[in-house]
């Protein structure tokens, strides 16, 4: 498969691109910054040097081209302010899910978060409460384009310990960790998976093989 990720930088982005090339896809990672093309290359990621928060659909678009799948892992990330976690959580994945349709790519995965369903609860950070307002409306945008199969996947709280290989994948799991390596595992299985598509899943750290777990949200 041709596979392409926004956000191709992200810690979760880089340890997917790894296992893809790894067995043998294409993959190409979309980046902001020049600098972080060396990482993707490491990766085995062709780096695509491309900024979703000025960027066209067209010029998106024609990155996804004769692409098999679409994996959306961008974010602002920590030390933005809330400003850019709605041009980027929300705007970016937006503009990505409008060039997938315009590059005729279907499978669209979403790397979203715990929480992103409801309005957060007050006294949250006001900058991590625009982070989950962002992520939320993100993921209804997705959820209603009939020509996406797409699949949201929301993780607990993400750790850098090593991945177990074990989780538990649901439509609503309960609070508690996930390592990016279990995430980045499951996202690849689920690229394999379109009887997941259409489903909002969440992830931690659990008790089922990734493979097993996501055969059973498949429906097999």
């Amino acid at each position: 498969m041709r596979i392409v990720i926004a956000g191709g930088h992200g810690r979760i982005a880089l340890r997917l691109e790894r296992l893809l090339a790894g067995r043998g896809d294409e993959v190409a990672g979309i980046i902001r910054r020049p600098e972080q093309a060396g990482d993707l290359l490491a990766a085995g990621a062709e780096p695509v040097v491309c900024d979703l928060e000025s960027a066209s659909v067209a010029d998106v678009a024609r990155h996804l081209a004769d692409a098999d799948a679409a994996v959306f892992a961008a974010g602002a990330g920590p030390g933005s302010g809330a400003a850019r976690k709605d041009t980027v959580d929300r705007g970016a994945a937006a503009l990505f899910a409008d060039a997938a349709e315009a590059a005729g790519v279907q499978r669209f995965v979403v790397v979203s978060s715990m929480g992103a369903d409801r309005e957060p609860p007050e006294g949250t950070d006001p900058v991590f409460a625009a982070y989950l307002r962002a992520k939320g409306a993100a993921d209804a945008d997705v959820r209603a384009r009939a020509g996406l199969d797409w699949t949201i996947l929301r993780p607990g709280r993400l750790t850098d310990d090593t991945g177990t290989g074990r989780v538990t994948l649901a439509e609503s799991t309960g609070r508690a960790e996930v390592t990016r390596d279990d995430v980045a595992a499951t996202l690849l299985a689920l690229l394999d998976a379109p009887g997941t598509a259409h489903r909002t899943l969440e992830l931690i750290n659990g008790g089922t093989p990734v493979a097993e777990a996501v055969r059973a949200v498949a429906g097999g």
